[in-house]
């Protein structure tokens, strides 16, 4: 029995599968610039520890917030929702809000 025919058809299929999966991870890292580039910053609204960055005074950066809803830290959002999302202490706010 010759299974050379087999072996060409299983390695043309194998090439087949992996040139889609490379197509598909290219076509989702192009989507990647479009959606940062739809968000914005939003203060007043993430949790302790959860900030995406600039948390005041004592801290440094990402996830260096030391209570919820801190007025001088961010967190990125969807364009055009951080005036909309309520929280305890108010509403999220696109420049930072005094603590």
């Amino acid at each position: 029995m010759n299974m050379r025919p087999f072996a060409v058809t299983a390695l043309s299929l194998s090439a087949l599968v992996a040139g889609a999966a490379m197509a598909q991870d290219k076509m989702q890292d192009n989507k990647m610039p479009q959606d940062k580039a739809a968000m914005e910053k939003c203060y007043g609204v993430s949790m302790a520890g959860k900030n995406d960055c600039a948390a005041g005074p004592g801290t440094t950066c990402a996830g260096t917030s030391k209570m919820d809803y801190q007025g001088n830290a961010w967190k990125n959002v969807p364009v055009g929702t951080c005036t909309t999302i309520k929280t305890p202490k108010g509403m999220g706010s696109l420049t930072p809000i005094k603590s």
